[in-house]
């Protein structure tokens, strides 16, 4: 499970970010812990509050887990995670959030703890807690039996299609896939061995090289986009100038982009509107069956929802009538009756709420992979 966390302020950004709707298909607030509000919203701003009566700007601390692309993860597990989480960073007892967001499939979870001791009025320190998390994501892969990503196991094998987000906003505007993107250049690198089959292997992918002004060595493609080839392949300046040779004997952008354009006839350009048109139009028809879908699944979970809720109401008034009152109360209390059926109630409760969780989930995973 990979877990990224940072200290930040701005409760009312995170909520938002939290819980909009167009980015992720399913979401559901899973818990609010030492919070008056019922909703994120109010405890963002109750945690804003709070803050104001210290000197710490980022008084919140957000961590996402996200579990292997193909295992299915059980809420315990994430639950089990966070709990393991908050102890080791100090954070037991803090007001938190738990997010749970599906998006293509996938479940990963979010949670948000407050900084601030409420009895001290100052913020919790939380020293090297990137290689604390590092340490518990290594430890949750070890005993799941997940297979452990390359960066656990060696530090210089960190996944090559990882990708910041100025590269997703890149790849969104030109409709493609960010992680393709890299492991077309990365296939490219790694299959030559000099600057003139470098360029060949481009060439057939339809990039070209050319000189940054800031960046050394750059991909073009024919759209005119950018990329970085350090931030690609992976390699060092040192690694791309000795097989690439000096920056400066590259063409600049311009006039890469001149090239590229003289290149594309307008039956070429013509062409490439033609399955730029055709790929974006089976994209919405995607979109648009995919919509339907997390309509129909939002309808099932709304009525898990509501039948657990009504089963609920009648066991509660079924538990409620076995608690005698009046003198056979008095009497019950008495003699320690009242005790037993408290004792068989609360057992029922517990098997009772495990029972609802176990059919949720259930629906959960059995949508997750349609």
């Amino acid at each position: 499970m990979i877990l990224k966390g940072n200290e930040r302020g701005n409760g009312r950004e995170l909520a938002n970010h939290l819980m909009r709707g167009s980015e992720n298909e399913h979401i559901e607030l899973h818990d609010l812990r030492g919070f008056a509000a019922d909703d994120l919203f109010g405890a963002m701003h109750e945690s804003e509050a709070i803050a104001k009566g210290t000197r710490c700007q980022k008084h919140l601390f957000s961590l996402s887990l996200s579990p292997p692309q193909h295992e299915d993860v059980p809420v315990e597990a994430f639950e089990q995670a966070i709990g393991r989480i908050e102890q080791q960073l100090g954070l037991e007892g803090q007001p938190r959030a738990i997010v749970f967001h599906e998006k293509e499939g996938r479940r990963h979870a979010h949670a948000v703890w407050s900084r601030i001791d409420g009895e001290e009025m100052k913020a919790i320190n939380l020293p090297f807690y990137k290689r604390a998390l590092n340490g518990i994501a290594r430890d949750l892969y070890l005993e799941h039996g997940w297979e452990m990503p390359k960066g656990f196991r060696d530090q210089r094998q960190r996944d090559p299609f990882s990708f910041t987000r100025e590269e997703w906003q890149q790849a969104k505007r030109t409709h493609q896939d960010p992680k393709a993107i890299k492991q077309t250049l990365q296939e490219c690198w790694n299959g030559s061995d000099n600057r003139a089959a470098f360029e060949a292997a481009l060439r057939e992918r339809g990039y070209f090289l050319a000189r940054g002004d800031k960046r050394g060595y750059v991909a073009v493609d024919w759209r005119g986009e950018i990329y970085s080839l350090s931030r690609s392949v992976g390699a060092k300046a040192k690694e791309l100038k000795e097989r690439l040779g000096d920056a400066r004997e590259l063409p600049s952008l311009d006039e890469a982009k001149a090239r590229i354009a003289e290149k594309l006839t307008p039956k070429l350009q013509a062409w490439m509107q033609e399955e730029q048109a055709r790929a974006e139009k089976a994209g919405l028809a995607a979109q648009f069956q995919r919509e339907q879908m997390v309509q129909r699944h939002r309808q099932v979970r709304d009525g898990l929802k509501t039948q657990q809720q009504e089963r609920w109401l009648d066991e509660e008034r079924k538990w409620a009538a076995r608690t005698p009152r009046g003198l056979k109360g008095l009497w019950g209390w008495i003699t320690g009756k009242n005790r037993k059926i408290r004792q068989e109630n609360e057992t029922e409760i517990a098997r009772a709420q495990a029972r609802d969780r176990a059919e949720k989930q259930t629906v959960i995973e059995r949508q997750l992979s349609t």
